[in-house]
């Protein structure tokens, strides 16, 4: 069983940067989940990887002049998806044309893209802004009969939207062991068993057929950090799709993504200036 320390961090004063640049930082050391809020973030982080003084290391040297005020509640796995239900997923509809809920939800809208998603610990409900502006652009496009990549899958919602809008093959690439069993699952609650969802880091892609689109809904660090090994696994004339950091982010992106010879199609926001940038391969 999966048991996670809920890891609550109050920043004054706060703001999106602050937020924005602690989650960043948290994930370096293992964090997987972030909950943004008016007084901080909510992060989430597997009981085995939850080490103290690496977090106070983080709070010593950050670079944001604030307070940080800390506490930590172990949570036992067993109760993920009654704290998912109660406190964070209920069922949404994206773009008037998808619905996305859980096995546990009884009064569900009508959709033509019914998309089941028990969430556990994986990110991606479609509730956090970055996850339904990819579904927006997703439901925007012509898939029929393109190879997809989701990279970070998550919960896999964004492989099965794919699929579900006739991509074939579609592969996700999971880098945490817990998250992946859970996108295979889900992957399974919606009948479409032939996507492949492969454990692992960038170094899958490998393993992937080159993609007529490519997704990474993760982080403006890893992106950057791993976006040539992106462009390998993308076709030329394909399609890219980043998310995962705010509009401001975007001249940093492009800025690791022009010398790789990705050139900018455009890019929507919602939410507190999340944004999903377009890209293709020329």
């Amino acid at each position: 069983m999966n048991d996670y320390y809920e890891v609550k961090l109050g920043l004054h004063p706060c703001s999106e940067d602050a937020s924005d640049l602690m989650a960043a930082f948290l994930g370096d050391i293992g964090y997987e989940s972030f909950v943004p809020d008016a007084e901080g973030l909510t992060a989430y982080v597997r009981k085995e990887d939850y080490n103290p003084e690496a977090l106070q290391q983080v709070i010593g040297d950050f670079p944001i002049k604030c307070t940080v005020d800390v506490s930590a509640t172990l949570i036992p796995g067993q109760d993920w998806n009654a704290e998912w239900e109660k406190h964070y997923f209920q069922p949404i509809v994206v773009g008037d044309e998808c619905v996305i809920h859980s096995s546990f939800h009884t009064d569900v809208p009508q959709a033509k893209y019914d998309i089941v998603i028990d969430p556990k610990m994986a990110f991606g409900t479609g509730h956090h802004a970055t996850t339904s502006l990819i579904i927006e652009q997703l439901l925007s496009l012509d898939l029929n009969g393109k190879s997809v990549i989701d990279m970070g899958a998550g919960t896999g919602i964004l492989a099965i939207l794919a699929a579900m809008r006739g991509a074939h093959p579609v592969t996700g690439i999971e880098i945490d062991p817990c998250a992946q069993e859970n996108a295979v699952e889900n992957v399974w609650l919606n009948g479409h068993d032939e996507i492949s969802i492969l454990l692992g880091d960038a170094q899958k892609l490998a393993d992937c057929p080159e993609a007529d689109l490519f997704i990474a809904n993760i982080n403006r660090n890893i992106i950057t950090a791993d976006l040539s090994a992106y462009v390998k696994a993308l076709k030329t004339g394909g399609i890219m799709l980043l998310s995962g950091f705010y509009e401001r982010d975007i001249p940093v992106v492009m800025a690791a993504a022009e010398p790789l010879g990705l050139h900018q199609l455009g890019h929507t926001v919602k939410g507190d200036n999340w944004t999903c940038l377009k890209l293709t391969k020329e």
